[in-house]
This record gives C-alpha cells, structure tokens and sequence, in this order.
C-alpha cells in the first residue's frame, strides 16, 4: 500500500508517499480503507523535530491521526463492526495511508450522509473542541470568545459554544467575517488593539476564552478579566504555567462517544466545518499541503483524499467476505 513517511526531521520536502507493506489486523483490530485523512498544525511541529522530547520521532515515520473510511477486514473479536461499515477514527502517525489497522474501540461508525472529508476531521479537530468548549463550560447567556474561530479547531469550538447558548465572538480575519456571521458567530479582528475591540463588543464582559492560536490571546483575556478557570489554550503553554490556565486539548474527548456526537450534530447540520482545501494521495500534493497547514491562513481544514472514490475499497471487501 501507498502511506506518508519521512525519514529525517525537516520541512514539507522530507514528507513521502512510499510504497510499505500492508498492516494485517490482530483478532481485535479492524482494517480500514482510508477514504479521508485530516491534516493538522501539531502534525508540522512532530516532523520538524519541534517536539522531539516529547514526542520523538521513529523512523521511517508515518504521519496523520484523524481520519474516515471503510472496514474491509475485521479480527475475530470485533462484533461490533462489519465489513462495509463506514467508520471514523484516530491513528496517530498512521492515518495518511491506504491503509490502518486499529483496535476496535477506536472507531465510530460515520453517518451515511457525512461527507468524507468532513468525517475525517472529527477525532482529531473536533474532539480538540469538544475538550476546550467543556473546559471553558459556557453557560447561556454568557459571552465567549474564540480565537481564529474561522480555523479548524475554532470553527468547531464557536459552533459548539453557541450550541450551549452563549453569546461567541470569533477573532478571525477580514475575510471570514461574513462566514462567521452566517453561523451565528460575532466576528472582531485579531490583532493589535483586541481588547479594546472585544470590549467595545461587550461591555458587560467575557466569561469565557478559548485559544485556538496563541499570539498573546491568553494575557488579552486575563486582561478582560476571564477567570484563569474558565480560560482553555491549545498553544500558550507559557501561559498554562503563569496563569493556570486550561490546557485542555484532544486527548481530553478522545472517545468513540465524543465523535458519534460530533458525526451526529454534523449530519444535521446543527453545526458545520468548511473544507479549505482537498488534495490528492501523491507526495506532492502532500508536501503541498503541509506548505498551506503551515502558513495558518484557513476557513475550516485541509484533508487528504487518499482513496478517489469509495468504490476503490469494495473490491478487497467483497474478496474477503468471499
């Protein structure tokens, strides 16, 4: 099968679609067919070695987590799926591949009518929204803000703040305004002078603050007078240790029960998530676009299309029902 891998820390160039043996699941796993693979900003700072400490580098390395596709082969101790379903999940450098194994319990099943793209961004965007909306805990009637709420995880939080029924603010630029205010969101720039705008949006106060992006966010809404409490960053890490701080983040809703719900209020349309760009399974396209993840200038997220059509997995289905 074709996956992602890169062998060296570097920029988008080290990035490979190479040819690697196929996985073969264990009684417990499930293989599935990638349909759709989501990209990510933390998936840039892994293979430039930025967080090597943390999260070393094994190479060759894989990449990509959040992803949708087919069940095409099931273990002997996996009731619960069956080949064809259609399914969502999370495999952490393994996703951007033709291919995953994976235990059963890390999987969903998609809603029919649920875009692949779209699906393929819930475990790993939507799940890191889910944590920082319940970290943050609005209330309705209460006022939130969220920055670069037109980016991936921001488009997710805004909606699902709103969804509980606070008043949300999104910084974003010019050009997502309009957008913004379809969904029900107020738009304020970011920028120099936030918080005199923020406070010009709402001079009875902010409750809430989620940081999807850094860039001094944190100490703007200490400055607004949010409580630490009720204040989520995804970036600041600096600020989680000054002010105490939330750092709530993916693996805080990282269950099959976060993504049904997510799948659920997607596919009625209670909520929804742009797709900035679709790119497809060739090394330079990803390269491409990891270029494009890392200029941080997006409406909603960029994914891979690594099947062309979800006809390309029936036939491995169909020969191992067979």
């Amino acid at each position: 099968m074709k996956a992602v891998r890169f062998t060296r820390y570097g920029g988008p160039e080290v990035l490979d679609v190479a040819e690697v043996p196929r996985p073969a699941p264990a009684a417990d796993e499930v293989l599935v067919a990638v349909v759709a693979a989501a990209t990510n900003p933390g998936e840039i700072g892994i293979r430039e070695g930025r967080y090597a400490t943390m999260w070393p580098a094994h190479f060759p390395e894989g990449q990509g987590n959040d992803f949708a596709g087919y069940v095409v082969e099931t273990g002997t101790a996996t009731p619960a799926f069956h080949i064809g379903d259609e399914v969502i999940g999370i495999a952490p450098r393994r996703a951007q591949a033709e291919y995953v194994a994976l235990g059963a319990h890390r999987l969903a099943l998609k809603p029919a009518g649920l875009s692949w793209e779209v699906a393929g961004t819930i475990a790993g965007a939507g799940a890191t929204a889910w944590a920082s909306v319940a970290a943050v805990n609005p209330q309705a009637g209460e006022t939130i803000v969220v920055s670069a709420a037109a980016g991936g995880v921001g488009i997710y939080a805004a909606q699902l703040a709103r969804l509980r029924g606070a008043d949300v603010i999104g910084t974003c630029g010019a050009a997502n305004f309009e957008r913004l205010a379809a969904l029900g969101i107020r738009p304020v720039h970011y920028g120099p002078d936030l918080a005199r705008r923020l406070r010009d949006l709402a001079p009875g106060g902010i409750d809430g603050f989620i940081d999807t992006f850094g860039a001094g966010n944190v100490t703007t809404a200490i400055e607004l007078g949010v409580q630490p409490h009720r204040i989520n960053t995804l970036i600041d890490h600096e600020a989680v240790r000054r002010f105490g701080v939330h750092s709530k983040a993916q693996e805080q809703a990282d269950t099959p029960e976060v993504w049904s719900a997510l799948a659920t209020l997607l596919a009625r349309g209670e909520i929804s998530v742009p797709i900035a760009d679709v790119y497809s399974f060739t090394t330079d396209d990803v390269r491409q676009a990891y270029r494009d993840v890392g200029t941080r200038r997006v409406t909603g997220k960029r994914v891979l299309r690594i099947a062309p059509s979800p006809e390309r997995v029936r036939p491995l289905a169909d020969s191992v029902e067979r």
